[in-house]
């Protein structure tokens, strides 16, 4: 169903205003046609408000679901040597695996693929009882101790609830594929309070491409999500540190040292999850109803022996490791622990997400390396919340390779901005690591695992632009005059052996004439004529070298020759290109990627 027959369906219920008179200058069916479209986007705009304002109560609704079920299951405050942390994710696990293998197979993993896959394969369709499910396999695995956390899921709760109002709308299969996108902000925001991070995000891993219209959509549903989440929960950023400077530029080199540990602590966590759940995933069927099971006991024996901390979200641990109440050697174990924990959760098929482990293994392994750094040279005024808070940035832009997200992330949950050259130094060094020793990002390698193939937005920001300058070529013909005769024109081109020679227009502006033409003017004795007048076609579009090699091919099937000009000056020619330079290039670099 097209746009323009579902608008009046989906206005039916919000006031519009009257359509503006209709220019008298302008048809009225055209009119009409802009005026309908200017309405539908509208309402869209509107309508991700909405979407905001139902993720947001809806990850209001699961964050307290969380906390209930770990109060329940775990006690208020988990103690080492408790029996709970042993009973409850065991049973939590195979409860779990029984909801996803037979109630939610959808809910599987973090949600962010799953979003993902919405938006590029399955037209924006994500079933209603997928929000429900990952509401409940999630708060009881994160409540029950599963080293798992909330960001991801609530993404793709959003996401959900945003495909299921579009249907039910009835909107056109272009909004509604960008509805998944607009939902996966709205959730994303509300879980972490962060409307930026949410935004660059979805843009970042989720869409890979941005337009006015998507990105007005996406701002507004996170901010009004997150609106809803501050009414409810409060406006206080997730960490609380002091304010801090560099007093020294040398200690830039404390935080490049932290960068580099954090790049191969990424590569190493990302390393295991794949290693091990394209095992598990190749093992029966049967084994995946106790898989959960497995995890569950495995992380309540880590929280029996001594360190329950890796239980769960963590964030209540992340913020007492900014205020420096744990040694440098606890955070170390605690950091090595996690990446444990969560990797065993991960690769079970537990629902969950990767986010809130991640940024726990980084304030810890900050913290740690803050430590460890301070002892040799006291002289670093960073505090271990500095190193635990630019830690969580670290492994951020190292792990889930999201790196202008783990900037602004760090500064949101965090309220400071002190921090912003530490932050941007260690968080750029810890990607670089990660993409080297780490060819795939580890979204792309799970959706790989799971036989989908969808686009790598990391490798097309990678992929090398063509642009016009590498296929073009510079002429040697003539180039001739419009204020020229026919007769001097035609003796310039005497020597040439080309059929067809560009004309610089006067004041400006390119078109082309063929040597049979110039021949057949003279011969109708028109060749006193200026050469302007006689040209029977009309202006040739021009391309710059800079842009890039596609853009030619608007223009290359029309015109069989396109001048390539200066920016700084449109008569002056740089060279020209044509339909089979393109072509050529682009077939060069296929053959070269092949091989």
């Amino acid at each position: 169903m097209s746009s323009s027959t579902n608008s009046p369906r989906v206005t039916a219920g919000a006031p519009v205003a009257p359509p503006p008179e209709a220019p008298r200058s302008m048809p009225w069916a055209r009119w009409f046609a802009l005026s309908t479209t200017f309405q539908e986007e509208r309402f869209f705009l509107l309508l991700a408000v909405f979407i905001g304002l139902f993720s947001g109560l809806a990850v209001v609704c699961f964050r307290l679901a969380i906390d209930w079920s770990r109060i329940w299951l775990l006690g208020p405050l988990p103690q080492p040597h408790s029996w709970r942390l042993l009973v409850a994710p065991t049973a939590a696990g195979l409860i779990l695996a029984a909801l996803v293998m037979r109630v939610f197979p959808s809910v599987r993993g973090s949600g962010v693929n799953q979003t993902k896959a919405a938006l590029y394969i399955y037209n924006g369709y994500i079933p209603f009882r997928t929000a429900i499910g990952k509401f409940i396999t999630a708060a009881l695995a994160i409540g029950s101790g599963q080293s798992l956390g909330p960001e991801d899921p609530s993404l793709q709760i959003g996401a959900s609830l945003a495909s299921a109002l579009g249907r039910r709308l009835e909107l056109s299969r272009e909004k509604l594929r960008l509805l998944a996108p607009v939902g996966a902000a709205a959730g994303l925001a509300a879980a972490f309070n962060a409307p930026i991070s949410a935004v660059l995000f979805v843009i970042e891993e989720v869409i890979g491409r941005w337009s006015a219209g998507i990105l007005g959509s996406v701002v507004l549903s996170a901010i009004s999500s997150v609106v809803v989440v501050r009414w409810f929960l409060g406006s206080e950023p997730l960490f609380r540190i002091p304010s801090v400077s560099l007093v020294r530029p040398t200690e830039l080199i404390a935080y490049a040292v932290l960068g580099v540990a954090g790049g191969v602590a990424a590569v190493i966590f990302a390393r295991a999850i794949g290693y091990l759940r394209a095992r598990l995933k190749a093992r029966p069927r049967w084994t995946q109803y106790f898989q959960p099971a497995l995890a569950g006991l495995l992380i309540g024996l880590i929280g029996y022996l001594g360190a329950p901390q890796v239980m769960g979200a963590g964030y209540e641990y992340m913020d007492q490791a900014m205020h420096d109440q744990f040694t440098w050697k606890m955070l170390a174990i605690l950091a090595g622990l996690k990446i444990l924990a969560t990797t065993v959760s991960f690769v079970s098929g537990t629902p969950g997400g990767m986010f809130a482990p991640t940024l726990f293994v980084g304030a810890m392994l900050g913290g740690a390396v803050g430590g460890v750094e301070r002892i040799f040279y006291p002289h670093l005024t960073g505090s271990t919340g500095t190193y635990a808070l630019v830690g969580m940035g670290v492994l951020f832009a190292g792990f889930l390779r999201a790196p202008m997200t783990s900037v602004f992330m760090v500064l949101e949950v965090s309220g400071n901005y002190s921090i912003i050259v530490p932050v941007i130094l260690a968080n750029g060094i810890a990607y670089v690591i990660s993409r080297s020793l780490q060819s795939t990002p580890i979204f792309d390698l799970l959706t790989r695992q799971d036989g989908l193939e969808l686009p790598s937005l990391e490798e097309q920001r990678e992929q090398v632009v063509l642009r016009v300058e590498d296929a073009m070529q510079v002429s040697s013909e003539p180039v001739l005059n419009s204020e020229e005769s026919v007769q001097q024109a035609y003796q310039r081109v005497q020597k040439s052996q080309a059929d067809l020679f560009l004309v610089r227009l006067h004041p400006s502006g390119w078109a082309s004439v063929s040597r049979d033409l110039l021949k057949r003017l003279i011969s109708e004795g028109k060749g006193e004529m200026t050469l302007g007048p006689t040209l029977p076609t009309g202006r040739l579009p021009y391309l710059h070298p800079d842009l890039p090699l596609e853009a030619a091919l608007r223009h290359v099937y029309e015109a069989p020759l396109v001048p390539v000009v200066s920016r700084a000056d449109f008569r002056e020619l740089e060279g020209v290109i044509s339909r089979d330079a393109v072509l050529n290039k682009y077939k060069v670099v296929s053959r070269e990627e092949r091989s």
